[in-house]
């Protein structure tokens, strides 16, 4: 007897999460580098550039993580239509 209810992994949505936390290891080890760098680097005018870069990726980087979190959670635990 088989039972309808039964629910499965959602292969699609678990590759996306991974993909997302993929891309967002490198980015949050890129983004503590470049963050630290502008920081030793007060005086000189790579500051101005990299500091605000560093911030923009850090953003990218939560959202990725928090975003492939949510993607794989919805695979191994939500509905499947």
């Amino acid at each position: 007897m088989k039972d309808t209810n039964q629910k499965y992994t959602n292969k699609q949505f678990l590759v996306k999460g991974l993909k997302r936390l993929a891309i967002a290891l490198p980015l949050l080890v890129l983004t503590t580098y470049l963050f630290t760098f502008a920081f030793l680097n007060k005086e000189t005018i790579p500051l101005y550039y990299l500091l605000p870069l560093a911030i923009l990726g850090m953003a990218a980087t939560i959202y990725l993580l928090f975003n492939g979190i949510k993607w794989m959670l919805k695979a191994l635990f939500g509905e499947n239509k």
